[in-house]
Formats: structure tokens, C-alpha cells, sequence
């Protein structure tokens, strides 16, 4: 009898010792365990190659009133100018977009839209409300190409979203700026992990690392 007392003794101090680990892995909330969070490994960026005739690259807010703002969008400006040229060359189709009501004339300067490029007017989700998606089905798209600010507002959603209507995603990573480091780090971390279906359709790139043919 005391055997058994003692053995359903063990099993029940057992109990309530894992329990107690549990309870002390997850004593606070993430904003209490915000220190103790470790980056993961960076993901990987691949060479892409594009058809130019079924890609479309889409350049997110980049105005003046917050690109021209933004040391880091200003950075930028040389390596998504490269991009932008190169697009064209090859025959891609070109779309911008700005948030609020804001012209084309007031995107930045070295990478303003031409003739019969167009723009798109919409929040962070460049699909909302805007003829965005019949554009590019119009045109035969099937990838886009995402850059432009801010990296975890209009990058994220748009992307994200084109992803759901299934374009496969590419995202050069020198092209989406940020206020910070940190929330261009969560976007593509975040592109690239958040589902099967990202981890399918979405390719993290660089400028320089996309041919179009």
C-alpha cells in the first residue's frame, strides 16, 4: 500500500513539475519576454529569372512626402532606379501607386513614372479599391515584382495579398525601405516563412540578382 501511495505521489509531483516549467516558459506575454527574442538566421536571396512579358514591376510610395523623408527610401533610390531601367529595356510592365491622392509628379525624381505608365491610389493594400489586379491580368501578369516603402506597410500587405491571388512574389531586398532596420528584418523574414503558399510563390532577391528575358 505504501508503495503505491509513494508511486501515485511521484506521478502526481511529476505533474506539477512540468506544469511548472510550462507556467515558467510562458510567465509573461511577448511584450514581457521582448528581451529574451533572438533573431533567427537571415533568409536566403536567389538569382530570379523573369519573363519579362508576364512581369510587372510594381514601385510602392515612393514620394517625396515619405520616401524623401526617409534616409534609408533615399539609399534605395540608385538600386531601384537600376531595376527600373532594366525593366523597361526588357519590356516589363511598369505600375506605381502612392497613398492618398498624391500625383505622379510628386514621386521621386529618378524614378518617376513615363508616359502611359500608371499610377494607383490605395493604403498599405495597393489591391484595395483599385483596379490593380485587372491591370495586371489585362496585361497577362504572373509575377510581381515588389519594391518601394514602407517595407512592413505597402511591401507586406501588397505583397502578401498578390500572393493570395496567386502572382508568384519576387522582393528585392535593397528595395524595401523602412523607417528602421528592424521592420524591413520582420518583412522578409515574415514573406518568406509565413505559409506553404509564401514559401511557394515568394523569392527574396536582390537589384542586381534579376535577369529579365
Amino acid at each position: 500500500m505504501k508503495k503505491c501511495k509513494f508511486a501515485a505521489f511521484a506521478v502526481v509531483a511529476a505533474v506539477a513539475m512540468a506544469s511548472a516549467v510550462v507556467v515558467s516558459a510562458r510567465a509573461a506575454d511577448v511584450i514581457g519576454e521582448w528581451d529574451n527574442a533572438k533573431a533567427p538566421l537571415p533568409p536566403e536571396v536567389k538569382q530570379v529569372t523573369v519573363d519579362a512579358k508576364t512581369t510587372a514591376l510594381l514601385l510602392l510610395d515612393l514620394l517625396q512626402q515619405n520616401c524623401g523623408r526617409r534616409p534609408r527610401c533615399l539609399a534605395e533610390i540608385p538600386a531601384i532606379k537600376k531595376l527600373l531601367d532594366t525593366a523597361r529595356a526588357a519590356g516589363a510592365t511598369v505600375v506605381y501607386s502612392g497613398f492618398g491622392k498624391f500625383p505622379p509628379s510628386d514621386i521621386i525624381k529618378d524614378v518617376a513614372p513615363i508616359a502611359n505608365e500608371p499610377m494607383i491610389h490605395s493604403d498599405a493594400n495597393k489591391f484595395e479599391n483599385t483596379d490593380l489586379d485587372k491591370v495586371l491580368k489585362d496585361k497577362g501578369i504572373k509575377t510581381v515584382i515588389v519594391v518601394g516603402t514602407g517595407a512592413n506597410g505597402a511591401v507586406l500587405t501588397t505583397a502578401s495579398v498578390a500572393v493570395e491571388k496567386d502572382y508568384n512574389v519576387i522582393v528585392p531586398v535593397d528595395g524595401i525601405s523602412g523607417n528602421d532596420i528592424y521592420s524591413e528584418q520582420f518583412t522578409a523574414w515574415n514573406l518568406v516563412n509565413a505559409t506553404p503558399t509564401f514559401v511557394k510563390l515568394v523569392k527574396l532577391t536582390r537589384s542586381d540578382m534579376i535577369t529579365f528575358k
